[in-house]
Formats: C-alpha cells, structure tokens, sequence
C-alpha cells in the first residue's frame, strides 16, 4: 500500500518504561512487508534528533534531576507529536515508543496536551507493561553504559523502580502488552489485530483528554 495524502495512516503509542521491550515491538512491526510502519519515538529522537545539551530529552526519567531540561520538554514532545501527526496525515503507519510520565520537579501535563496534538486521528494507545524482576533481568544483561543496573545492595535502584511506579499513570489504554509473556512478534500481531477492530468509544485519547478538562 502506498501513501496517498489523503487516508491517514494508523497511529500506535507505546507507552512504558526502559527496557519493557517497546523498541523490540517497534522492530516487530516495521519488519512486517505488508503495510509501511514509520518509526518516530523517544529512541530516534532523544538519541538522534535531540543536540546533544539537551538529551536525554524527552526520555528523561522520573525524578525532577534536571530541571534545566525539563523547561525543554513541552516543545519537544509538542514536535515529536506533530511530527507523528504529518506522517500519518500523509498516509504512513506511526509506531512511537515514548515513557510519559509526570515525575518531573513539578507537572507539565504533557500526555495530555499531546493528546490534543492527534484529535482526530486513528490511534492506538498502547500500555508496555513488563514487571520490574523481568525489567532488571534485561538491564543487567546489558552493559551498564546506558541502563542503571542492580547490585547486591540494590537490587532495584531508585531510578528504575521511579520509572515502575510513574509511567502507568493513569493507566488508561486502548490496549495492554505484557512483554514477560507475549515476545514482539505476538505483540504486533496483538496491536494489529485490535486495529481491525471498531474503535472502542470513548478511546483511551478521548477519556485521557476528558480527564484533563
């Protein structure tokens, strides 16, 4: 299928924190030959799009630690967003992996006012869940370069459990993913399928959008 400009591509919102296995998911979807997925997420734009004083960006962790980003934060999400949006109005298929929450030195309502950014348009709200043994497995198998790992002190470090604790709130989805149980393969084809379904009514965007009002 080709993009037109005028049918607006499908948008899936992966909402969940580090290592929950969203890029994983992401990959799943973009390997698919049927359907053209664009990636557009807190991988490609806090590692790539981002300069370099102003990373992690939008994947900044709960915490209030740098508050001379987080004055940052409503702009950068309002374009990761609106980038989102032309590409689907143009016809293409979004995944975006992001980690929303509100642990920041104080709120900024940013889910919220990303919602407003996609009235309208065929989304799917994703919650990436994963419990926190099965989060800590994966970051100490990695190299510690990127991924707070555990200790024999600590076996969760704050951080990482802040991030267990605020990234599902409020908790309200069209759609919840438990990576401990389905790999990314079964998780696309779980995303896909519910995007053949009607549309739920109200969706997870419009009541996240009712609770804001």
């Amino acid at each position: 299928m080709q993009p037109n400009g005028r049918i607006p591509g499908f948008v899936v919102i992966l909402n969940g924190a580090p290592r929950a296995g969203k890029s994983s998911i992401v990959a799943a979807l973009q390997a698919r030959t049927d359907a053209v997925w664009i990636n557009l997420g807190v991988d490609v734009f806090a590692n790539t799009v981002t300069p370099p004083h102003l990373r992690p960006g939008i994947g900044l962790r709960p915490g209030g630690e740098r508050p001379d980003i987080e004055v940052w934060l409503p702009a950068l999400y309002a374009g990761l967003y609106e980038s989102i949006a032309a590409h689907a109005r143009l016809g293409f298929n979004v995944v975006a992996d992001v980690g929303h929450h509100e642990g920041h030195s104080h709120p900024y309502g940013l889910l919220e006012e990303c919602v407003q950014r996609l009235d309208g348009m065929c989304v799917l709200f994703v919650g990436v869940r994963c419990p926190i043994e099965t989060i800590m497995i994966r970051r100490n198998a990695s190299d510690g370069s990127i991924y707070a790992q555990g200790s024999e002190a600590e076996p969760v470090p704050p951080a990482v459990m802040r991030w267990q604790e605020m990234v599902h709130q409020p908790g309200l989805y069209d759609l919840e993913i438990d990576t401990s149980v389905l790999t990314p393969e079964a998780s696309a084809e779980a995303i896909l399928a519910a995007l053949t379904k009607p549309p739920s009514s109200p969706s997870a965007f419009e009541r996240l959008a009712a609770l804001a009002q």
